[in-house]
């Protein structure tokens, strides 16, 4: 099954070298275009999207505020921002607001498509400029917790892998165990933290410095 994408962009120009794109990948379709915020809210309401390649920098509502209330009214839709800028400021504030990726334009083709299908896989994905200013800034501005110390070993182990993108099957494997069980790790990590989703369970990981990306 195609992974069905909405892009957002106020350029038509850009709009246009995006669905050629896509349309020359075979797995992924272009199923409608937003040149501003409202506009893709309407949309994403409308058809439900797996994934949303998100410009940040919209005329009027930011790409930052949409994906802030296009994650708030489904929370199910995959958000991958698509920026000029690999500003530390807009990556944090893009996964903040619940981005599941972020691919700087200056990036290839394949690079835009490896990240849409990581994101709709579920995974958190980085381009590299955009993982390296937010580590900078997890570094430069988080202080080092301890909720960390009440995770078990396993939990450790399970929550490394996680961050660096692996999924269950992948965790499963690397670890010897079964996937029911990396699940169930899974949602004892994302409970004893207070966090609710692979990109928090990222950050803090990168945070913490259980991994370095």
């Amino acid at each position: 099954m195609s992974i069905r994408v909405l892009l957002v962009d106020e350029h038509a120009m850009l709009r246009e070298a995006l669905r050629t794109i896509l349309e020359r990948a075979g797995d992924i379709v272009a199923v409608a275009e937003a040149d501003d915020g409202a506009t893709a809210l309407a949309l994403a309401r409308e058809l439900e999207p797996d994934v949303v390649v998100m410009d940040i920098g919209l005329v009027g509502m930011s790409g930052i505020e949409a994906t802030r209330r296009m994650i708030a009214e489904n929370p199910g839709i995959k958000v991958l921002a698509l920026s000029t800028f690999s500003d530390r400021r807009m990556v944090v504030q893009m996964l903040e607001a619940g981005a599941r990726g972020y691919v700087v334009k200056t990036a290839g083709s394949e690079e835009l498509l490896r990240g849409i299908r990581a994101v709709a896989r579920g995974e958190t994905y980085l381009y590299a400029e955009a993982a390296a200013a937010l580590v900078d800034s997890l570094r430069k501005h988080s202080l080092r917790g301890t909720r960390s110390e009440t995770l078990g070993r396993r939990e450790r182990e399970v929550l490394q892998l996680l961050a660096s993108g692996n999924n269950s099957a992948q965790i499963a494997e690397a670890l010897h165990i079964a996937t029911g069980t990396v699940e169930v790790h899974r949602r004892n990590i994302m409970r004893k933290l207070g966090l609710h989703n692979v990109a928090d369970l990222t950050r803090y990981a990168i945070r913490e410095g259980l991994t370095s990306a």
